[in-house]
């Protein structure tokens, strides 16, 4: 039986999925949240939101992530980086599905990834879960009601987290998998409840044709000042390296927290949600993304919380250190209503350096600004992925390895040419360690942080003095106000000069490693760049 708003002539049927019970299409929040709690999906939080825990997995799987090696992508497809799957084993795997979907109950949602209409792709999420559904219309974009009516989707996801793969017939991993078929326009996820694998599928997809339009895809967060779209900043890294708090600044206007494309016609982002690290969360210092957890319809995924009051504890990571929040785009009071910015005047590349060795902020030449950017030094932070117990010192390259199909030359290359074009100023931010590494020394405080990021956006930071840093030939400034200038010399926030210097040299040594495998694919320009 179908429920809900669907184009007559799009229905699953004529996709070829057949045989199922219940199919709702496009339910909203509340009938979702209550189609959840009659399956016991959860419990029913604070304010209206829906507290969840994703069991086994708490955190993606980037190893049981596949491309199907079929004949249109075989050459364009970074396959060091991206696991293969046979078109044979892709075959299985859907039909199995399929077979494991029949008389069961579905949700879709027909959402829309991209704000930018002259770019976006329509796409079908189609989920066993109706959390998950849930999930998704929160983090993708939302058609208009009517706009449903004629929806034809570009690409169909389906998630079913009770099917088990079977490696040896499906060519994948293990008993979990995320397959993504570019010619049969597919991705399939079983195995996992964690859903987080929905939205950066999503990512995965556009990081892959969006390069073909010459629009650069970023693992970046993006604000602009308010009033003024020309005045665009974006903040690359990694999760956990603060995209989402640091772009949530109360005096510039927020265009999104985590993905975003860069066109000819400026900054857009690729979702309609926010997904939030919540260990910790401070309603001082993040007052609106902790007013989210308390908000109807926000997904609170694996925290723990008092089973009478419902209050949640942010600082309990006994199921997990990634504990997270979804909320829609809308619920942060400065969000941008058209998720639409101009082409960015500064970049930001944040890393958390568990080493304690890079400075807390460094202008990079637009050379320099390649460099760092194919190199992705960051810390993994605890929770993030599968197994991950403690910050881990990681190269991931264009600071989202694991989303990145194509070689990371297509996106530098692309970056390269869109920061000469339009001008953009650079600078890499280590919100990591400070006062020794990991274990010795502290977190950088977001406070500094904060401070130095306003001077950059607000242009004041060029305007003091910059030293050469010794290690990595990048400029660092000397005195900034409002920071203890102590904190800009990193060497002085040591206790050991010496162990410092034989920390900075064990860094230093492992970019030029790690940077080995791109020479043979860059300009003279970029390899003069490389260490200082």
């Amino acid at each position: 039986m179908t429920f809900g708003r669907v184009n007559p002539q799009f229905r699953l049927e004529d996709q070829g999925i057949t045989g199922l019970g219940n199919v709702y299409y496009n339910l909203i929040e509340p009938a979702l949240i209550e189609a959840a709690l009659k399956h016991g999906e959860g419990t029913l939080g604070q304010g209206g939101t829906f507290l969840v825990s994703t069991g086994k997995f708490t955190g993606r799987s980037p190893k049981d992530k596949h491309i199907v090696r079929t004949n249109s992508v075989a050459d364009t497809i970074w396959w060091e980086n991206n696991a293969a799957m046979s078109p044979e084993g892709f075959d299985a795997l859907y039909a199995d599905m399929l077979d494991y979907m029949q008389d069961g109950d579905f949700y879709v949602q027909d959402l829309v990834g991209g704000a930018d209409p002259a770019h976006a792709i329509n796409v079908r999420m189609v989920s066993e879960l109706a959390w998950h559904s849930l999930f998704n219309r929160t983090m993708l974009r939302r058609p208009v009601r009517d706009a449903l009516d004629g929806f034809i989707a570009d690409f169909t996801l389906i998630n079913c987290p009770g099917f088990k793969a079977d490696p040896a017939r499906h060519d994948c991993r293990t008993e979990t998998v995320i397959a993504m078929n570019f010619d049969r326009k597919l991705i399939l996820v079983g195995g996992t409840e964690y859903a987080g694998e929905n939205k950066k599928s999503i990512f995965t997809l556009l990081n892959y044709l969006l390069p073909e339009k010459g629009i650069m895809p970023m693992h970046c967060s993006a604000n602009h000042a308010q009033g003024n779209p020309v005045d665009t900043a974006v903040f690359f890294g990694l999760s956990g390296t603060g995209k989402t708090t640091l772009s949530a600044d109360p005096a510039r206007t927020l265009i999104g927290d985590d993905e975003h494309g860069w066109s000819d016609r400026g900054t857009f982002n690729f979702e309609g949600g926010c997904y939030a690290k919540t260990i910790n969360l401070n309603p001082d210092a993040e007052p609106e993304i902790y007013a989210t957890t308390h908000k109807f319809g926000t997904v609170i995924e694996n925290m723990v919380f008092d089973p009478e009051t419902l209050e949640l504890d942010f600082e309990d990571d006994s199921l997990t250190a990634n504990m997270r929040c979804a909320y829609p785009l809308h619920y942060i009071s400065n969000a941008s209503e058209t998720a639409l910015g101009g082409h960015p005047k500064n970049i930001i590349m944040l890393t958390c350096d568990a080493f304690g060795v890079l400075p807390p902020i460094a202008r990079l030449t637009p050379a320099q600004a390649m460099y760092h950017f194919l190199s992705g030094f960051t810390s993994k932070v605890a929770g993030t992925e599968r197994g991950v117990t403690e910050p881990e010192p990681t190269f991931s390259t264009c600071f989202g390895a694991p989303f990145m199909p194509r070689r990371p030359e297509a996106y530098g290359n692309l970056l390269k040419a869109k920061i000469a074009k339009h001008g953009a100023t650079c600078w890499l931010v280590n919100t990591g360690w400070t006062g020794g590494a990991y274990g010795t020394g502290s977190r950088m405080p977001i406070k500094a942080t904060r401070a130095l990021l306003t001077a950059a956006l607000d242009g004041s930071l060029n305007e003091v003095e910059f030293r050469k840093d010794d290690n990595f030939g990048f400029d660092v400034p000397i005195a900034v106000p409002g920071v203890a200038e102590v904190l800009l010399d990193p060497r002085r926030t040591w206790d050991d000069p010496a162990a410092y210097d034989a920390q900075a040299a064990r860094l230093v040594q492992m970019f030029a490693d790690n940077f080995a495998q791109y020479v043979p694919y860059i300009d003279e320009d970029v390899k003069a760049a490389a260490i200082g």
